[in-house]
């Protein structure tokens, strides 16, 4: 069983940065390819970045790519989103998730709750 709790949402303005913070609880955290994910609201939720379970590969959406940055730490059983260049299209509630898979249908085995991004205009 794997705990995911996301932090450092809020708001920011357009052109603003954050980073979201994802920390898991358990002592098998670099067994797991970890993700963030997003929904805005009336949308469906969409894929934003994933990360290997070392580190050493990483993947973006399209609308994020060269943007948005994500890591991992597995000292400390965390990931990050760095987030830079925020624009208005880009509020959304955000989720980190986690895999023993790198991909693959149904991906997400474990889900934290959910962050609030706003990103004002």
């Amino acid at each position: 069983q794997v705990q995911l709790v996301e932090s450092g949402g809020g708001l920011v303005q357009a052109g603003g940065s954050l980073r979201l913070s994802c920390a898991a609880s358990g002592r098998t955290f670099s067994s797991y390819a970890m993700g963030w994910f997003r929904q805005a609201p009336g949308k469906e939720r969409e894929f934003v970045a994933a990360i290997s379970w070392s580190g050493g590969s990483t993947y973006y959406a399209d609308s994020v790519k060269g943007r948005f940055t994500i890591s991992r730490d597995n000292a400390k059983n965390t990931v990050y989103l760095q987030m830079n260049s925020l624009k208005p299209e880009d509020t959304a509630v955000y989720y980190c998730a986690a895999d023993p898979r790198l991909g693959g249908s149904s991906w997400g085995d474990y889900w934290g709750q959910g962050i609030q991004v706003t990103v004002s205009s």
